[in-house]
């Protein structure tokens, strides 16, 4: 089996400066993640952009859409920051054909306490699973595309 990873940034990918006191995005972490989790399945990763998710513009989301449409995989976990995670996802509600699951992070993956390696797993074993169709894997479960939100207030996704 073979799945096709897309880093778009987010949480999961950042880095904090002490320097400049805030937290930027860096490099993917999603490489070092599957490398420490000895994974036993084929798989790339395709770095499209470095953004915090509420910088990804619609033309973004574009190229993302316009990339997997075009691609050969049929296996897709997308990285993605999750304040517009949702929105993406509608974005791609078209793409009936593959299996896209995007997934990200509450705190960096570099922490030491993050869920994103919790996150990154739930959505490979999503990918692997589910019926062709676009989905959000965070806080414990597996939600379908537009019938989800990020409750910000429990700092959580749940069902609209």
């Amino acid at each position: 089996m073979f799945i096709r990873f897309i880093t778009t940034g987010g949480t999961i990918d950042k880095i904090y400066f002490d320097e400049l006191s805030q937290f930027e995005v860096g490099d993917s972490q999603v490489r070092h993640v599957l490398t420490e989790a000895l994974v036993g399945f084929d798989y790339d990763v395709v770095p499209m952009m470095q953004k915090d998710s509420l910088e990804l513009t619609d033309a973004d989301r574009q190229q993302l859409h316009d990339f997997v449409a075009s691609d050969d995989a049929e296996r897709y976990v997308i990285t993605h920051g999750t304040d517009t995670m949702p929105q993406t996802a509608d974005a791609l509600a078209d793409l009936t054909d593959k299996t896209i699951v995007l997934t990200g992070a509450l705190s960096p993956a570099r922490f030491r306490s993050t869920d994103a390696v919790f996150n990154v797993g739930m959505a490979v074993a999503a990918v692997q699973v589910a019926a062709p169709g676009v989905y959000i894997a965070m806080s414990g479960r597996v939600f379908a595309a537009g019938e989800v939100r990020k409750n910000r207030a429990e700092n959580r996704f749940e069902n609209l």
